[in-house]
Protein backbone atom coordinates (compact mmCIF):
# COMPACT_ATOMS: atom_id res chain seq x y z
CA UNK A 1 0.00 0.00 0.00
CA UNK A 2 1.59 3.10 -0.99
CA UNK A 3 -1.65 5.86 0.13
CA UNK A 4 -4.53 5.20 2.41
CA UNK A 5 -7.41 7.87 1.97
CA UNK A 6 -10.11 7.86 4.88
CA UNK A 7 -13.64 9.48 4.34
CA UNK A 8 -15.26 10.40 7.30
CA UNK A 9 -18.72 11.10 8.04
CA UNK A 10 -19.48 14.18 9.65
CA UNK A 11 -16.08 15.53 10.81
CA UNK A 12 -16.65 19.33 10.95
CA UNK A 13 -13.45 21.04 11.94
CA UNK A 14 -14.96 23.23 14.73
CA UNK A 15 -15.69 19.35 15.82
CA UNK A 16 -12.38 18.55 15.51
CA UNK A 17 -11.36 21.45 17.62
CA UNK A 18 -13.96 20.87 20.03
CA UNK A 19 -13.19 17.25 20.85
CA UNK A 20 -9.52 16.84 19.38
CA UNK A 21 -8.03 20.46 20.03
CA UNK A 22 -7.04 19.79 16.03
CA UNK A 23 -4.15 17.10 16.61
CA UNK A 24 -4.97 12.87 16.94
CA UNK A 25 -1.73 11.30 17.54
CA UNK A 26 0.65 12.97 14.77
CA UNK A 27 -2.20 13.98 12.23
CA UNK A 28 -2.83 17.45 12.98
CA UNK A 29 -6.01 18.93 10.94
CA UNK A 30 -6.88 21.88 8.84
CA UNK A 31 -9.86 23.80 7.60
CA UNK A 32 -11.37 23.46 4.30
CA UNK A 33 -14.69 24.02 2.27
CA UNK A 34 -17.47 21.60 1.97
CA UNK A 35 -19.08 20.97 -1.31
CA UNK A 36 -22.40 22.05 -2.21
CA UNK A 37 -24.94 20.17 -1.20
CA UNK A 38 -22.99 18.48 1.78
CA UNK A 39 -23.98 15.39 1.45
CA UNK A 40 -21.99 11.74 1.42
CA UNK A 41 -23.16 10.91 -2.18
CA UNK A 42 -22.45 14.17 -3.12
CA UNK A 43 -18.73 14.68 -1.31
CA UNK A 44 -17.53 11.18 -2.08
CA UNK A 45 -18.33 12.01 -6.05
CA UNK A 46 -16.22 15.05 -5.70
CA UNK A 47 -13.55 13.77 -4.18
CA UNK A 48 -12.99 10.96 -6.19
CA UNK A 49 -13.35 12.72 -9.56
CA UNK A 50 -11.96 16.37 -8.73
CA UNK A 51 -15.07 18.01 -9.84
CA UNK A 52 -18.04 19.73 -8.52
CA UNK A 53 -21.74 18.46 -7.94
CA UNK A 54 -22.95 20.34 -11.05
CA UNK A 55 -19.91 18.35 -13.22
CA UNK A 56 -20.59 14.94 -12.10
CA UNK A 57 -24.30 14.97 -11.38
CA UNK A 58 -24.43 13.35 -8.15
CA UNK A 59 -26.51 16.20 -6.61
CA UNK A 60 -28.05 14.40 -3.76
CA UNK A 61 -27.97 11.32 -1.81
CA UNK A 62 -30.84 10.54 -4.24
CA UNK A 63 -31.51 10.58 -7.85
CA UNK A 64 -34.57 11.51 -9.30
CA UNK A 65 -35.20 9.16 -12.67
CA UNK A 66 -36.84 11.60 -14.63
CA UNK A 67 -37.66 8.73 -18.00
CA UNK A 68 -39.19 6.71 -15.01
CA UNK A 69 -40.68 9.45 -12.73
CA UNK A 70 -38.99 7.34 -10.12
CA UNK A 71 -36.62 8.79 -7.32
CA UNK A 72 -34.30 6.91 -5.29
CA UNK A 73 -32.02 6.74 -2.84
CA UNK A 74 -28.37 5.43 -1.85
CA UNK A 75 -27.97 3.74 -5.20
CA UNK A 76 -24.83 2.09 -5.82
CA UNK A 77 -24.20 2.25 -9.45
CA UNK A 78 -20.59 3.65 -10.09
CA UNK A 79 -21.96 5.00 -13.41
CA UNK A 80 -24.33 7.54 -11.39
CA UNK A 81 -20.83 9.93 -11.21
CA UNK A 82 -19.94 10.95 -14.37
CA UNK A 83 -16.18 12.20 -15.09
CA UNK A 84 -12.76 10.65 -14.82
CA UNK A 85 -11.48 9.51 -11.58
CA UNK A 86 -8.55 10.75 -9.72
CA UNK A 87 -6.92 7.17 -9.72
CA UNK A 88 -7.46 6.89 -13.50
CA UNK A 89 -3.41 7.62 -14.76
CA UNK A 90 -1.84 5.78 -11.57
CA UNK A 91 -3.97 2.54 -12.69
CA UNK A 92 -2.95 3.36 -16.67
CA UNK A 93 1.01 3.11 -14.59
CA UNK A 94 0.41 -0.37 -13.06
CA UNK A 95 -0.58 0.68 -9.61
CA UNK A 96 -3.99 -0.78 -8.12
CA UNK A 97 -7.06 0.91 -6.40
CA UNK A 98 -9.07 -0.25 -3.85
CA UNK A 99 -13.06 1.09 -2.37
CA UNK A 100 -14.11 0.34 1.12
CA UNK A 101 -17.17 0.89 1.81
CA UNK A 102 -17.58 4.06 -0.35
CA UNK A 103 -21.43 5.02 -2.07
CA UNK A 104 -21.55 4.67 -6.11
CA UNK A 105 -18.78 1.59 -6.11
CA UNK A 106 -20.56 -1.04 -7.42
CA UNK A 107 -19.39 -1.51 -11.31
CA UNK A 108 -16.09 0.99 -10.86
CA UNK A 109 -12.81 0.58 -12.88
CA UNK A 110 -10.83 -0.89 -9.64
CA UNK A 111 -9.01 -3.67 -8.46
CA UNK A 112 -10.57 -4.35 -5.13
CA UNK A 113 -14.30 -3.05 -4.23
CA UNK A 114 -15.84 -4.15 -1.27
CA UNK A 115 -19.93 -2.38 -0.90
CA UNK A 116 -22.91 -3.77 1.32
CA UNK A 117 -25.27 -5.86 -0.95
CA UNK A 118 -27.68 -7.14 1.26
CA UNK A 119 -30.36 -9.45 -0.63
CA UNK A 120 -34.14 -8.83 0.57
CA UNK A 121 -36.06 -11.94 0.30
CA UNK A 122 -39.39 -11.93 -1.12
CA UNK A 123 -41.04 -13.59 2.15
CA UNK A 124 -39.70 -11.07 4.31
CA UNK A 125 -36.19 -10.84 5.98
CA UNK A 126 -32.55 -10.09 4.63
CA UNK A 127 -29.80 -12.24 3.76
CA UNK A 128 -26.64 -10.02 4.60
CA UNK A 129 -23.89 -9.58 2.95
CA UNK A 130 -21.15 -7.51 0.71
CA UNK A 131 -20.66 -7.28 -2.90
CA UNK A 132 -16.62 -8.00 -3.13
CA UNK A 133 -14.61 -7.88 -6.30
CA UNK A 134 -12.37 -10.31 -6.85
CA UNK A 135 -14.84 -12.86 -5.87
CA UNK A 136 -12.21 -14.89 -3.29
CA UNK A 137 -11.51 -11.68 -1.80
CA UNK A 138 -14.92 -11.70 -0.73
CA UNK A 139 -15.06 -15.39 0.60
CA UNK A 140 -11.67 -14.48 2.51
CA UNK A 141 -13.55 -11.80 3.85
CA UNK A 142 -17.07 -13.94 5.22
CA UNK A 143 -14.48 -16.59 6.43
CA UNK A 144 -12.75 -13.78 8.83
CA UNK A 145 -15.60 -11.93 9.85
CA UNK A 146 -19.05 -13.63 8.89
CA UNK A 147 -21.53 -11.78 7.21
CA UNK A 148 -21.44 -7.68 7.41
CA UNK A 149 -23.77 -6.35 10.23
CA UNK A 150 -25.30 -4.22 7.98
CA UNK A 151 -27.84 -3.70 11.42
CA UNK A 152 -24.62 -1.83 12.23
CA UNK A 153 -24.52 0.26 9.11
CA UNK A 154 -28.11 2.03 9.06
CA UNK A 155 -30.85 2.15 11.17
CA UNK A 156 -32.38 1.79 14.82
CA UNK A 157 -29.64 -0.30 15.77
CA UNK A 158 -26.46 1.50 13.82
CA UNK A 159 -23.70 2.36 15.97
CA UNK A 160 -20.43 3.81 16.18
CA UNK A 161 -19.02 -0.06 16.73
CA UNK A 162 -19.56 -0.27 12.46
CA UNK A 163 -16.34 1.94 12.31
CA UNK A 164 -14.21 -1.17 14.20
CA UNK A 165 -15.41 -3.44 11.39
CA UNK A 166 -15.15 -1.44 8.65
CA UNK A 167 -11.05 -0.99 10.08
CA UNK A 168 -10.55 -4.71 10.42
CA UNK A 169 -11.55 -4.84 6.48
CA UNK A 170 -9.09 -2.89 6.22
CA UNK A 171 -6.39 -4.17 7.39
CA UNK A 172 -7.61 -7.53 5.81
CA UNK A 173 -7.70 -6.13 2.54
CA UNK A 174 -4.19 -4.29 3.03
CA UNK A 175 -2.91 -7.77 4.11
CA UNK A 176 -4.59 -9.38 1.19
CA UNK A 177 -5.22 -8.19 -2.07
CA UNK A 178 -2.66 -5.04 -0.65
CA UNK A 179 -3.94 -1.97 -3.64
CA UNK A 180 -1.60 0.55 -3.97
CA UNK A 181 -4.00 3.26 -3.01
CA UNK A 182 -6.91 2.40 -0.54
CA UNK A 183 -9.65 4.47 0.24
CA UNK A 184 -11.94 3.60 3.00
CA UNK A 185 -15.21 5.07 4.34
CA UNK A 186 -15.39 5.95 8.00
CA UNK A 187 -19.29 6.45 9.18
CA UNK A 188 -18.87 6.22 12.66
CA UNK A 189 -19.77 10.04 13.60
CA UNK A 190 -22.48 9.59 11.62
CA UNK A 191 -25.38 8.40 14.06
CA UNK A 192 -25.33 9.90 17.30
CA UNK A 193 -24.20 13.67 15.59
CA UNK A 194 -27.81 12.94 14.04
CA UNK A 195 -29.40 11.05 16.92
CA UNK A 196 -28.71 13.62 19.25
CA UNK A 197 -26.76 16.84 17.83
CA UNK A 198 -22.75 17.64 18.15
CA UNK A 199 -23.37 19.50 21.44
CA UNK A 200 -25.02 16.59 22.88
CA UNK A 201 -22.32 14.79 25.61
CA UNK A 202 -22.71 11.51 23.63
CA UNK A 203 -21.27 13.11 20.20
CA UNK A 204 -18.05 13.40 22.80
CA UNK A 205 -18.48 9.21 23.32
CA UNK A 206 -18.58 9.32 19.02
CA UNK A 207 -15.60 10.89 18.63
CA UNK A 208 -13.66 9.08 20.91
CA UNK A 209 -14.74 5.93 18.77
CA UNK A 210 -13.78 7.56 15.67
CA UNK A 211 -10.66 9.37 17.39
CA UNK A 212 -9.81 5.25 17.84
CA UNK A 213 -10.70 3.42 14.87
CA UNK A 214 -9.17 6.42 12.95
CA UNK A 215 -5.69 6.08 14.39
CA UNK A 216 -6.04 2.29 14.06
CA UNK A 217 -6.04 3.08 10.07
CA UNK A 218 -3.00 5.71 10.31
CA UNK A 219 -1.45 3.09 12.08
CA UNK A 220 -2.06 0.55 9.27
CA UNK A 221 -0.53 2.93 6.74
CA UNK A 222 2.63 3.61 8.84
CA UNK A 223 3.52 0.49 9.18
CA UNK A 224 2.86 -0.17 5.03
CA UNK A 225 4.86 3.01 4.60
CA UNK A 226 2.18 4.63 3.33
CA UNK A 227 1.29 8.45 2.59
CA UNK A 228 -1.94 9.14 5.13
CA UNK A 229 -5.09 11.40 4.15
CA UNK A 230 -8.55 11.76 5.75
CA UNK A 231 -10.92 14.22 5.01
CA UNK A 232 -14.45 15.04 6.25
CA UNK A 233 -17.30 14.76 3.80
CA UNK A 234 -19.41 17.37 5.97
CA UNK A 235 -19.96 18.83 9.20
CA UNK A 236 -23.07 17.75 11.42
CA UNK A 237 -24.80 20.75 12.92
CA UNK A 238 -27.29 21.25 16.15
CA UNK A 239 -31.24 20.91 15.12
CA UNK A 240 -32.63 23.41 16.99
CA UNK A 241 -35.80 24.58 14.78
CA UNK A 242 -38.61 22.03 13.32
CA UNK A 243 -38.16 20.64 10.30
CA UNK A 244 -39.53 22.09 7.18
CA UNK A 245 -42.24 19.81 4.93
CA UNK A 246 -41.84 20.75 1.24
CA UNK A 247 -44.15 17.98 0.09
CA UNK A 248 -46.76 19.24 2.19
CA UNK A 249 -46.78 22.07 0.72
CA UNK A 250 -46.90 20.98 -2.31
CA UNK A 251 -49.77 18.97 -2.02
CA UNK A 252 -51.81 21.70 -0.42
CA UNK A 253 -51.41 23.65 -3.36
CA UNK A 254 -52.07 20.84 -5.58
CA UNK A 255 -48.74 20.43 -7.52
CA UNK A 256 -48.20 16.90 -5.65
CA UNK A 257 -50.81 14.57 -6.03
CA UNK A 258 -50.99 11.09 -3.65
CA UNK A 259 -53.11 7.52 -4.20
CA UNK A 260 -55.59 6.08 -1.49
CA UNK A 261 -54.54 2.86 -0.99
CA UNK A 262 -56.49 1.37 2.07
CA UNK A 263 -56.71 4.70 4.03
CA UNK A 264 -52.75 5.43 3.40
CA UNK A 265 -51.73 8.31 0.69
CA UNK A 266 -48.69 7.19 -1.39
CA UNK A 267 -47.02 9.62 -3.77
CA UNK A 268 -48.45 9.55 -7.43
CA UNK A 269 -45.16 10.83 -8.96
CA UNK A 270 -46.75 10.05 -12.42
CA UNK A 271 -49.52 12.73 -12.46
CA UNK A 272 -48.00 15.66 -9.57
CA UNK A 273 -46.89 18.72 -11.53
CA UNK A 274 -43.76 18.71 -8.88
CA UNK A 275 -42.14 16.62 -5.82
CA UNK A 276 -39.37 18.15 -3.21
CA UNK A 277 -37.00 14.97 -3.21
CA UNK A 278 -35.65 15.91 0.87
CA UNK A 279 -32.30 15.00 1.76
CA UNK A 280 -31.18 16.49 5.10
CA UNK A 281 -31.05 20.61 4.92
CA UNK A 282 -31.97 20.50 1.05
CA UNK A 283 -34.59 19.31 -0.83
CA UNK A 284 -34.50 19.30 -4.76
CA UNK A 285 -37.62 20.00 -6.48
CA UNK A 286 -38.73 18.41 -9.75
CA UNK A 287 -41.33 20.02 -11.59
CA UNK A 288 -42.85 19.02 -14.56
CA UNK A 289 -43.57 21.89 -16.56
CA UNK A 290 -40.92 24.58 -17.02
CA UNK A 291 -44.62 27.28 -17.16
CA UNK A 292 -44.79 26.29 -13.17
CA UNK A 293 -40.87 26.98 -11.87
CA UNK A 294 -41.73 30.24 -11.40
CA UNK A 295 -44.79 29.90 -9.40
CA UNK A 296 -43.52 26.93 -7.56
CA UNK A 297 -40.51 28.86 -6.53
CA UNK A 298 -42.70 31.93 -5.74
CA UNK A 299 -44.80 29.27 -3.57
CA UNK A 300 -42.02 28.33 -1.68
CA UNK A 301 -40.66 31.74 -0.79
CA UNK A 302 -43.86 33.00 0.14
CA UNK A 303 -43.71 30.18 3.06
CA UNK A 304 -40.98 31.95 4.87
CA UNK A 305 -39.75 28.60 5.98
CA UNK A 306 -35.96 28.09 3.49
CA UNK A 307 -33.13 30.30 3.52
CA UNK A 308 -32.47 30.16 -0.01
CA UNK A 309 -34.88 29.04 -2.76
CA UNK A 310 -33.29 29.07 -6.03
CA UNK A 311 -33.63 28.09 -9.51
CA UNK A 312 -30.87 25.85 -10.98
CA UNK A 313 -28.50 27.58 -13.59
CA UNK A 314 -25.79 25.69 -15.32
CA UNK A 315 -23.12 27.86 -13.45
CA UNK A 316 -24.35 26.82 -9.67
CA UNK A 317 -22.62 24.63 -8.11
CA UNK A 318 -25.22 21.96 -7.41
CA UNK A 319 -26.87 22.68 -11.28
CA UNK A 320 -26.52 20.09 -13.15
CA UNK A 321 -28.80 18.38 -15.22
CA UNK A 322 -29.50 15.74 -12.82
CA UNK A 323 -30.67 18.54 -10.14
CA UNK A 324 -34.42 19.73 -9.57
CA UNK A 325 -35.88 22.93 -11.17
CA UNK A 326 -35.29 24.38 -7.98
CA UNK A 327 -33.27 24.15 -4.55
CA UNK A 328 -34.67 24.16 -1.35
CA UNK A 329 -31.93 25.47 1.71
CA UNK A 330 -33.53 24.75 5.05
CA UNK A 331 -33.05 27.78 7.57
CA UNK A 332 -30.18 27.05 10.45
CA UNK A 333 -31.08 24.65 12.80
CA UNK A 334 -33.49 23.14 10.71
CA UNK A 335 -33.89 20.35 7.50
CA UNK A 336 -35.86 19.39 5.06
CA UNK A 337 -38.21 16.13 5.70
CA UNK A 338 -40.07 14.30 3.18
CA UNK A 339 -43.64 13.17 4.40
CA UNK A 340 -46.63 14.95 2.84
CA UNK A 341 -48.90 13.70 5.17
CA UNK A 342 -50.34 15.48 8.48
CA UNK A 343 -52.73 12.51 9.81
CA UNK A 344 -50.60 9.79 10.39
CA UNK A 345 -53.22 7.17 9.81
CA UNK A 346 -52.38 8.16 5.74
CA UNK A 347 -48.89 7.54 6.48
CA UNK A 348 -47.70 4.66 4.00
CA UNK A 349 -46.91 1.33 5.11
CA UNK A 350 -43.00 2.34 4.27
CA UNK A 351 -42.88 4.92 6.72
CA UNK A 352 -42.27 2.65 10.10
CA UNK A 353 -39.17 0.74 8.57
CA UNK A 354 -36.08 1.28 7.39
CA UNK A 355 -36.73 1.25 3.18
CA UNK A 356 -33.63 3.61 2.20
CA UNK A 357 -34.28 2.46 -1.64
CA UNK A 358 -37.78 3.18 -1.84
CA UNK A 359 -38.44 6.09 0.26
CA UNK A 360 -38.57 9.30 -2.14
CA UNK A 361 -36.39 10.96 0.48
CA UNK A 362 -34.03 10.89 2.95
CA UNK A 363 -35.14 9.92 6.45
CA UNK A 364 -33.47 10.16 9.51
CA UNK A 365 -35.97 9.07 11.93
CA UNK A 366 -35.41 5.43 10.69
CA UNK A 367 -32.00 5.65 13.51
CA UNK A 368 -34.67 5.44 16.22
CA UNK A 369 -37.18 3.02 17.26
CA UNK A 370 -40.96 3.78 17.27
CA UNK A 371 -41.80 4.74 21.09
CA UNK A 372 -44.12 2.02 23.10
CA UNK A 373 -44.42 -1.63 22.96
CA UNK A 374 -44.85 -3.46 20.14
CA UNK A 375 -43.04 -6.65 18.44
CA UNK A 376 -41.28 -5.91 15.63
CA UNK A 377 -40.84 -2.17 16.55
CA UNK A 378 -41.34 0.24 13.88
CA UNK A 379 -39.14 2.59 13.18
CA UNK A 380 -39.79 6.35 14.00
CA UNK A 381 -42.51 8.87 12.83
CA UNK A 382 -41.58 11.89 14.78
CA UNK A 383 -39.35 14.42 12.65
CA UNK A 384 -38.56 16.52 16.22
CA UNK A 385 -36.53 13.53 17.66
CA UNK A 386 -33.82 14.64 15.27
CA UNK A 387 -31.25 16.85 16.76
CA UNK A 388 -28.36 16.98 14.44
CA UNK A 389 -28.33 17.57 10.55
CA UNK A 390 -26.13 18.53 7.51
CA UNK A 391 -26.24 19.86 3.61
CA UNK A 392 -25.08 23.39 3.82
CA UNK A 393 -21.92 24.68 2.91
CA UNK A 394 -20.07 23.93 5.91
CA UNK A 395 -16.44 23.65 7.38
CA UNK A 396 -14.92 20.39 7.42
CA UNK A 397 -11.43 18.96 8.39
CA UNK A 398 -8.76 17.15 6.71
CA UNK A 399 -5.61 15.69 7.87
CA UNK A 400 -2.79 14.65 4.87
CA UNK A 401 0.98 13.44 5.32
CA UNK A 402 1.59 14.42 1.76
CA UNK A 403 -0.91 17.78 1.12
CA UNK A 404 0.66 20.58 2.80
CA UNK A 405 -2.52 23.39 1.40
CA UNK A 406 -6.36 22.39 0.12
CA UNK A 407 -8.61 25.50 0.76
CA UNK A 408 -11.88 23.01 -0.76
CA UNK A 409 -12.68 19.61 -0.82
CA UNK A 410 -11.96 19.73 -4.68
CA UNK A 411 -8.54 21.18 -4.14
CA UNK A 412 -7.69 18.25 -1.60
CA UNK A 413 -8.97 15.83 -4.25
CA UNK A 414 -6.87 17.45 -6.45
CA UNK A 415 -3.94 17.80 -4.66
CA UNK A 416 -3.94 14.30 -3.50
CA UNK A 417 -0.75 12.08 -5.09
CA UNK A 418 -1.83 9.17 -6.84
Amino acid sequence: MKHLIVSVAGLGFADVLRHWEGRLGGLSFRPAESVFPAVTCTAQASFRTGLLPREHGMVSNGVFLRSLLRPSFWEQSAALVRGPRIWEAARRAGRTVGILFWQQSLGEAADVVVSPAPIHKHGGGTILGCSVRPAELGAKLEASFGAFPLFRYWGPLASSKIGDAVAGYAEAVARGADPDDLFVYLPTLDYDLQRFGPEDARAGKAFAAAASQLSRLAALAEKAGAEFTAFGDYAITQVTAPPAFPNRLLREKGFFLTRGVKGMAYPDIFFSKAFAMADHEIAHVYVRNPGDVAAVADLFRASGEYAEVAERTPSAEWGAATAGEILLVAKEGSWCAYPWWTDPREAPDFAGHVDIHNKPGYDPCELFFERGLRFPPPTARDASRIRGTHGRKCGIAWASTCVKDAESLVALARAVPL
